[in-house]
């Protein structure tokens, strides 16, 4: 029989021994140190004033007492330094990094994770939460294949369900995409003037939609007039209109209101004359009432030109005509058409 145990080398107390309570006591300190460890750091020398019972990791390039003891504990009792060589398997608490650490037998390194495991709720670097049950802090994440493809999937339970990704700026959502609240897919933004709003859909068919794209189809109430030369006319109808193109105030000349551009960018422009007198005549898109940018030139019966233009948000469009003329106007006779592109 040896004089230590076989895992923790503890003394055992020997037949006829004199004064067992030293071998017995030694034996329960280091039951009381290695027992429950818990590791105060790595070091490579002592520190200046141990507390009874501290623990260490000798790391190399140890010096001073722990000189030629690396790889070994240094437990501080009864005012001197006590060595221990650690066995593979044993555990221990590291208070620095506040993390439990196996021994492999070289070094303590945190045990990993199971290959096969469930979490109800995992958080890396935050925390989860009963919604959240995966919660990641993080300046980016990687999502990589396994040597050919990867996909990425969203399911819902049912057509009136959601699947989507929400973008947020400072904890505000500010864009939606994916599958809300039906099978089309869709792209939302949210202004702070508009709210949320559907930008662009795409049908389970295929076909896109820009839902929010500023267009209309504008003429005045069906009638035939002779506005005066120089005088402008605008829309009382609005017969097909989107993303916010409305009408703005009355024109001096009392023939309708002019529209207002609701954003800026370029917008395609189509007007359509229809005139009633054989004269030669020519209609402008007046912009602001100050600049014309797009004009027609005609005669007798009904004709059309187009543009692309660059308008600004709360530009008025309406129309100013040169010479004295009859004209029809109304929904598919006088008009003016547009769209942003």
């Amino acid at each position: 029989m040896t004089d230590t145990s076989p895992n923790l080398t503890l003394p055992f107390i020997l037949p006829a021994q004199a004064q067992k309570h030293v071998t017995h006591n030694e034996a329960l300190q280091r039951l009381d140190a290695l027992v429950q460890l818990v590791v105060a750091g790595s070091a490579t020398s002592p520190p200046a004033d141990p507390a009874e019972g501290e623990i260490h990791w000798v790391v190399t390039p140890e010096s001073g007492l722990w000189t030629g003891r690396a790889g070994r504990l240094a437990i501080f009792q009864d005012g001197v330094w006590v060595f221990i060589a650690p066995k593979a398997g044993w555990s221990a608490v590291f208070l620095p990094e506040a993390s439990l650490k196996l021994f492999d037998g070289t070094e303590w390194v945190e045990p990993p994770l199971p290959e096969t495991a469930r979490f109800e709720r995992l958080g890396i670097a935050a925390d989860a939460d009963s919604d959240n049950r995966l919660s990641i802090s993080s300046p980016a994440s990687l999502l990589n294949h396994a040597g050919d493809s990867h996909r990425l999937t969203i399911n819902k339970a049912g057509t009136a369900e959601t699947a989507s990704m929400i973008f947020q700026s400072n904890w505000q959502g500010r864009a939606e995409m994916g599958l809300a609240g039906e099978d089309r897919f869709s792209l939302k933004v949210n202004g702070d003037s508009t709210g949320w709003r559907q930008a662009i859909s795409v049908t389970p068919e295929g076909y896109v939609r820009h839902d929010q794209r500023p267009l209309a189809r504008a003429a005045l109430a069906a009638a035939t007039l002779t506005p005066a030369a120089g005088s402008l006319t605008g829309f009382d109808d609005l017969h097909l209109f989107g993303g916010d193109v409305a009408l703005g105030a009355p024109l001096a000349s009392g023939h309708g209101r002019p529209l207002v551009m609701p954003t800026s960018g370029y917008y395609l422009l189509s007007l359509s004359v229809s005139a009633v007198s054989t004269a030669s005549h020519t209609v402008h898109v007046s912009r602001n009432g100050a600049a014309d940018i797009l004009s027609h030139a005609g005669g007798a019966g009904r004709s059309s030109t187009i543009a692309i233009v660059w308008l600004d948000a709360g530009d008025t469009l309406a129309l100013r005509h040169e010479g004295t003329i009859q004209y029809e106007f109304g929904y598919g006779r006088t008009e003016l058409n547009l769209a942003l592109l």
